[in-house]
């Protein structure tokens, strides 16, 4: 990978990481498109410039991260957090192969655009305003939710606001929640992969051009995640989640057919 297809790359993490259309999915056909080999640094490039996505959240919501003695906020995030750790930590392998698999997120990203087309309807009446009306064990539902996303292609972000407005936030309030639960689910995440490379094989992190790899891959990520947050939760409110359902239907059938037809890893 070389360090204009890392921009990309970064690119594409940070305008669809908030939004549900799963960056996973994106970056994954993304790399089978352009021919980038999944060799070690690539898997962990695409995993570590989360940070630089997870940092707008902080950025950009600093007046809800800080001061850190915010219990209540915070022990609400642990909650919801617990069981993509406890399963991410069951099932790390499993997911990495599914990761490698381009006909998984293609077909994911298709049948998640109908569901997409629906939860409108399904959720017309929030019971919640805002992300301090979440109870705890409400935190702890939406978590079980965001666990959906460990399938590639289903999206982080979908299954979490889905989960928030199953559990009765308003469609504002769900995609919120959904940003903060994102810190510690993606920093957690994305921790356990740095720690695995230094561990199994700590040239990965200390050549030159890897370092300066990442260091410009999470810049981009920050820059572009910020300006993807403040236009999705602004359409959000207004139009609803229908343009992503369509834009998955429409990404997923093209995918499918280059599979099909032996383009696209087939």
């Amino acid at each position: 990978m070389n360090l204009f297809q890392a921009v990309l790359i970064a690119i594409i993490e940070g305008i669809t990481e908030f939004l549900p259309i799963s960056s996973t999915g994106h970056m994954i056909i993304a790399s089978t498109l352009m021919g980038i080999e999944k060799e070690e640094f690539t898997k962990l490039y695409e995993v570590s410039i989360q940070l630089g996505a997870i940092l707008s959240v902080v950025v950009l919501y600093r007046d809800r991260f800080f001061p850190l003695n915010r219990w209540g906020f915070y022990g609400k995030l642990l909650l919801a957090v617990v069981p993509a750790l406890v399963l991410g930590a069951l099932f790390s392998e499993r997911i990495d192969a599914l990761l490698e698999n381009p006909l998984v997120v293609s077909l994911t990203l298709f049948l998640g655009g109908f569901v997409l087309l629906f939860i409108d309807r399904w959720f017309q009446t929030p019971r919640m305003e805002t992300v301090e009306d979440i109870a705890p064990l409400k935190a702890f539902w939406i978590g079980l939710w965001q666990c959906l996303a460990m399938i590639p292609g289903t999206s982080r972000s979908a299954a979490s606001i889905i989960g928030g407005m199953q559990q009765g936030l308003s469609r504002s309030a769900a995609a919120e929640f959904s940003f903060f639960l994102a810190v510690p689910t993606m920093a957690a995440a994305t921790g356990y992969k740095l720690l695995k490379a230094f561990r199994d094989d700590s040239t990965l992190l200390f050549d030159q051009h890897n370092l300066l790899t990442l260091l410009v891959g999470n810049i981009v990520a920050f820059v572009v995640a910020m300006l993807a947050i403040r236009f999705f939760i602004g359409y959000l409110q207004k139009k609803g989640f229908a343009l992503f359902g369509w834009y998955r239907i429409g990404v997923g059938a093209v995918l499918l057919a280059l599979y099909y037809t032996g383009n696209l890893g087939g």
